[in-house]
């Protein structure tokens, strides 16, 4: 497989787009009241209906997309339970729970726990500290796996314990990237020609990590800084359709001369507490 360049043209089988399944969480009582993260800044104002307001237009472009989308109730107090990637990680109809690092989130473990447990999953408690989808990508069969500032690499056994996959290990080093999903955006959520593609920011990895993913996806979109500073790798694809930070024009490009349908959503509030597309967007496999 040779490695392909941002002037590629898009494969010869077409993109498809696929059915999801998602859980979202409405931000009514989105604010940034404490700093856990470099894009945090409680001393700066936030508009919670303006959030509202940009996270209903991507709830509308799901829906509009055909994808089944599920909420879950607010809880006033926890401002950052509106990046409900963090809440857990869904697959074969098990939900591995999120054991978060900070206190200020820890309380939306349970809550999202129960919310599973009450639509028909089957809950596995945590006993390592994690952050769900936030820092587990599955790729294929594969779950690719971040560590370094908030799950522990100890979770990632947990997770090959609970699922029976192949779990591999990522070290981000770059604080402003401190969850796999903002530097890593999963482009093919079922396998393409028998593999599954991915797109990256290579500045947010270790050199060891880095070769992993350079022999694991030679064909990947390498993404500029300028695009992941706004959270543009933090994008959720159908397959086809890769609903991605509308700031991110670079990356779009590239998306597109791969033959994807690039769809730019405005988060900008939201990347206040720092968040994107994909934070807000947690998939739930049966």
């Amino acid at each position: 497989m040779s490695i392909a360049t941002d002037t590629d043209q898009a494969p010869a089988t077409p993109r498809r787009a696929t059915h999801r399944t998602i859980l979202m969480c409405r931000p009514d009582f989105f604010t940034v009241s404490y700093r856990i993260n470099p894009w945090m800044h409680p001393e700066d104002p936030t508009d919670t209906s303006r959030a509202v307001a940009q996270w209903q237009t991507l709830y509308d472009t799901y829906v509009g997309l055909g994808f089944d989308v599920e909420l879950i109730d607010p809880i006033e107090g926890l401002p950052d339970m509106v990046y409900s990637a963090n809440g857990g990680f869904v697959l074969d109809g098990k939900a591995y729970g999120a054991s978060f690092t900070y206190p200020e989130r820890q309380p939306e473990g349970p809550a999202y726990m129960k919310w599973f447990g009450d639509h028909g999953f089957e809950v596995a408690v945590p006993e390592q500290i994690n952050e769900g989808e936030g820092d587990f990508l599955l790729v294929g069969d594969v779950i690719l796996a971040g560590t370094g500032f908030r799950s522990d690499s100890t979770s990632h056994q947990e997770l090959a314990k609970v699922f029976g996959r192949e779990v591999v290990t990522l070290n981000l080093v770059n604080p402003s990237f401190y969850h796999l999903d903002t530097a890593i955006a999963v482009l093919d959520p079922e396998p393409v020609d028998g593999h599954s593609n991915i797109a990256y920011l290579e500045s947010a990895f270790d050199e060891e990590s880095l070769a992993t993913l350079r022999s694991r996806f030679p064909d990947a979109i390498l993404v500029s800084e300028e695009d992941a500073a706004i959270l543009g790798l933090n994008s959720y694809s159908d397959g086809y359709n890769v609903v991605i930070a509308s700031r991110a024009k670079g990356f779009e490009q590239q998306l597109r001369d791969r033959g994807y349908n690039p769809i730019g959503v405005d988060l900008s509030e939201l990347l206040l507490g720092g968040g994107g597309v994909k934070c807000c967007t947690l998939e739930l496999r049966r």
